[in-house]
């Protein structure tokens, strides 16, 4: 073969070689090559419902470098994917991932972490996700399989520790959270997990005609976002804050959220931002596309902007007041004190910024949060998109006017973790010299150097209860030495609470029972309109009367009665100075009632052996830390004794007088 021919050869073969490599990259981008690429599986195309994958992608060394393989920290990047492969919209989808490296999230685009935890975000017991701004997900019939509108990808980076090369930092799990679908195992190859999660036939989930929209839901706290007004690169939003708990309240709240897209508030009436600082929008992207804008009154460019309620003389105010049930202080109460103070409204005019100059580019804050003093902690979830809210017309005719847009974001209530409490309970008795106090730490310790915060609270004497916590370990010692007590070295931890409650077992005869409950306030904050709550599940029923307080029996939540102050004792007075400042110590404001129940209603209750003694506490709407024990008594141990000890008498008797005869 010539040479020139063996040349022509050579070059042919490796165009063949260069085009079917070529050809080989096009068929492995659009999802066709290999599943290590990051790309769906092929069991995606059998999915009827909603496909999920995770792909951890890459990690890399952190420092410091360290010897000690399960402390090292790496950097990761992951992906997931949430596909809808049915014939029907997927709406406010929520995906878990169960992240088990303790993983700290940095960022995730495309989504948000349910809760509105800020990153970063540790997650080592697994976190949710739901979309942000794809809120839905719609499907392939509709959309001519447009994957953008069906499909969502999240980009996750973060930080790990202890798995290094070749392990492989997969989760324990992924799945979907929506209601009504259910998730097999996950199936893992390399590193890609994935998933199809199908609708549930047994599912008892209400099925609802198919709307645009999702439905309202309940929640302890839900709050409104009604976008009134829409215009090119502004709009104004009203948002409603609906408080349905029986027990639950807010005073002086303050709500946030997380502004996506770059937007600040311009204008506001019925509430206010606790900043207002205009750099952050002349220095940032506002500056940039608003030049001519007079930044000088803007109510906040904060992208995480804290709002407040306005105080009571500003309710008439004509440029920011005269709003519906503003202006309460940031008092919400719960709707068994008074309704109307169970809801606030506010509104916001909000600019935009772009590519969202069109008056249909509209998106909510995201990352919701709402706190209180001393109160519930309450956790809120993504808002999602809901039929447009209706409203009395304006024109005071007979009809109804509509928002342009509407979203729910909706909070409830979390129990307090252990020693997160803000309140606390102690426990006494009329059977018992020594009060229990609060459990150690019951709020929390910020000095545990020369205290055990884990150690049972040491026992004290009742009027001990009357002094600050931190100025009862003399009392506590010499109790302790009275009462020949072991007390641990080092000294259990006060429970350092700003509210603290005493349930006292004051009697308990044949027909019926009383205790005294005395709420102590150790802040400098007066509490008005409190209210306190008591679950009783053996006492419920034969609860009487309540000699100094409201009293109401609750059929929600199940067997709790509700006090609150009088009218003119509705005030719980903040701590005072002793009579003397220098030496004596702090006094604590208090509200003090008898409580007398009847056991006609109650057969085989036991008062002292625990029936007696609330199974839960609140204060304004707060869960309150219960001690480890109640009162124990030998009078009541001598009181069951006493049949064995008469027989015995009886029988001594008998055989004397046996002996007589």
């Amino acid at each position: 073969m010539p040479p020139w021919r063996s040349l022509l050869f050579a070059a042919f073969f490796f165009s063949i070689l260069i085009q079917t490599g070529v050809l080989a990259q096009d068929y492995d981008d659009y999802g066709g090559g290999d599943e290590k690429s990051g790309q769906l599986p092929k069991a995606a195309q059998s999915c009827n419902g909603i496909f999920l994958t995770y792909d951890f992608l890459s990690r890399e060394r952190e420092y410091p470098y360290v010897k000690n393989a399960t402390a090292q920290s790496y950097a990761f990047k992951s992906t997931a994917t949430v596909l809808n492969t049915m014939t029907e919209d997927l709406k406010a989808w929520s995906i878990f991932i169960g992240f088990q490296h303790r993983e700290i999230l940095v960022s995730a685009s495309g989504a948000v972490i349910t809760d509105g935890t800020d990153f970063p975000a540790h997650v080592e017991n697994g976190t949710s996700f739901s979309g942000s701004p794809q809120a839905d997900l719609l499907n392939a019939v509709d959309t001519a399989g447009d994957l953008n509108q069906m499909m969502v990808k999240i980009d996750i980076t973060g930080t790990l520790f202890g798995v290094k090369p070749p392990g492989i930092p997969m989760p324990k799990t992924i799945k979907l959270q929506n209601d009504g679908f259910k998730c097999p195992k996950p199936a893992l190859k390399g590193s890609q997990m994935y998933v199809c999660c199908v609708k549930d036939k047994k599912s008892k989930t209400k099925k609802l005609p198919p709307t645009k929209f999702l439905p309202r839901r309940y929640g302890d706290l839900t709050i409104a976002y009604d976008v009134l007004q829409a215009y090119g690169n502004n709009y104004l939003a009203q948002v409603t804050l609906d408080n349905n708990h029986p027990l639950g309240r807010l005073d002086n709240w303050n709500l946030t959220w997380e502004w996506k897209r770059g937007e600040f508030i311009n204008s506001m009436r019925g509430a206010y931002t606790l900043k207002h600082d205009a750099s952050e929008c002349i220095y940032g992207v506002a500056g940039r596309f608003y030049k001519d804008f007079d930044f000088s009154n803007v109510m906040s460019c904060q992208k995480k902007p804290i709002i407040a309620d306005l105080p009571p003389e500003r309710a008439n105010d004509t440029q920011i007041g005269k709003i519906p049930y503003c202006c309460k202080n940031g008092t919400l109460l719960p709707p068994t004190m008074d309704i109307t103070k169970s809801k606030a409204i506010f509104q916001l005019q909000v600019f935009k910024m772009p590519p969202d100059f069109n008056r249909t580019a509209l998106y909510p804050p995201q990352n919701w949060k709402i706190t209180g003093q001393l109160n519930p902690e309450y956790t809120c979830g993504p808002p999602f998109r809901v039929s447009p809210m209706e409203f009395p017309d304006p024109s005071g005719l007979m009809a109804k006017s509509y928002a342009i847009a509407s979203w729910q974001v909706v909070c409830n209530i979390s129990r307090p973790a252990p020693k997160k409490s803000r309140c606390c309970v102690s426990f006494s008795a009329y059977y018992n010299d020594s009060a229990i106090p609060c459990s150690s730490c019951a709020c929390g310790c910020p000095d545990t150097d020369t205290c055990d915060p884990d150690a049972r609270a040491a026992l004290l004497p009742p009027e001990a209860l009357l002094i600050p916590s931190e100025n009862r370990t003399a009392k506590a010692k010499a109790w302790a030495k009275m009462k020949h007590f072991a007390l641990p070295n080092p000294m259990p931890c006060w429970d350092t609470c700003g509210v603290s409650i005493n349930w006292h077992l004051a009697s308990d005869y044949r027909n019926g029972w009383s205790a005294r409950i005395t709420i102590f306030n150790w802040e400098e904050y007066t509490f008005r309109d409190w209210f306190s709550a008591i679950q009783m599940p053996k006492a419920y029923d034969g609860y009487e009367k309540v000699y100094s307080f409201n009293g109401t029996k609750l059929t929600t939540p199940k067997n709790t009665i509700f006090f609150q102050g009088l009218e003119g004792l509705n005030y719980l007075m903040p701590e005072t100075d002793g009579k003397n400042p220098t030496k004596d110590p702090r006094l604590p404001g208090k509200q003090q009632s008898v409580i007398t129940f009847t056991k006609r209603r109650t057969p085989g209750i036991d008062v002292p052996r625990g029936d007696g003694f609330p199974a839960r506490v609140f204060f304004n709407g707060g869960e309150c830390s219960l001690p480890d024990e109640i009162p124990r008594g030998d009078g009541h141990r001598l009181r069951v004794s006493l049949l064995p000890m008469a027989l015995a008498a009886v029988v001594v008797f008998v055989s004397l007088m046996g002996d007589l005869f």
